[in-house]
């Protein structure tokens, strides 16, 4: 279905503000629509003012609500909920990507589901509801949106360094360190990393974003989350072979 044709008052129910539709049409605009559409304008600038209000309102809530942690912890803790993979998730939960205006090429790739695409709208919806609406009400859109990273006590784990989350991982069923391989696209300015990870014949992830080390952090997440759905189907086929306890079996 095109993002043309799905309705937005979901969308903004979910988001619980009401963006002028120029604004939101605005911030759902990637730029392969646009290059597809006679150069449109795209959700770029929105994404940019975004970003800012972001990081600003993570700040203070960081500050405010962990009195007695340390400026290093707390710019680590403030990198985790502004990263690519934090915003895409967000993304992907409240189902943004149905609602993208995307160019044929990037609906044909996968770019609804792509981190990069998914976390830049995040961004610009909140910078359209800056303009729109003011900078109270995108404060609390952004607090409503990482709430529930920062309430996720995984938020702060190892999920903070996934790439040394997976290699322990990787150390403890017996394989080498993950490998790591970077293909990149796109102009100087714009460039588009993917990594892909592999931990031994286990498991192959990919991930993409603005940055080597993006991309690789992504990757890692992706296979961290395959090889524990792994352990766990393990485990509960183990749990089934094994039958009932002596205790209740007839």
């Amino acid at each position: 279905m095109s993002s043309q044709a799905v309705d937005r008052t979901h969308l903004l129910a979910t988001l619980q503000v009401q963006i002028p539709d120029d604004l939101l049409h605005l911030a759902l605009t990637h730029r392969s629509w646009s290059y597809e559409h006679g150069g449109v304008a795209t959700n770029e600038r929105l994404e940019f003012l975004g970003d800012s209000i972001l990081g600003q309102a993570v700040t203070v809530m960081l500050y405010n609500r962990y009195p007695d942690l340390g400026e290093g912890e707390l710019a680590k803790r403030r990198a985790s909920l502004v990263s690519t993979v934090a915003l895409a998730g967000i993304g992907k939960t409240i189902g943004l990507g149905a609602y993208i205006h995307l160019g044929r090429g990037e609906v044909l790739t996968g770019g609804r589901e792509k981190a990069s695409i998914l976390a830049d709208t995040v961004e610009a919806l909140i910078g359209a509801t800056y303009l729109g609406l003011g900078g109270d009400t995108a404060t609390a859109l952004v607090l409503r949106l990482v709430e529930p990273l920062v309430a996720d006590p995984n938020t702060f784990g190892e999920s903070m360094d996934p790439k040394t989350a997976l290699q322990e991982t990787a150390a403890s069923l017996g394989e080498d360190a993950p490998r790591y391989e970077i293909a990149e696209s796109g102009p100087d300015h714009r460039k588009v990393f993917v990594a892909t990870v592999s931990v031994g014949s286990r498991v192959t992830a990919t991930g993409e974003g603005s940055s080597k080390k993006q991309a690789e952090s992504v990757a890692a997440r992706e296979a961290q989350r395959q090889l524990d759905a792994a352990a766990s189907a393990d485990t509960a086929t183990a749990t089934e072979s094994a039958g009932p306890p002596a205790a209740t079996r007839a």
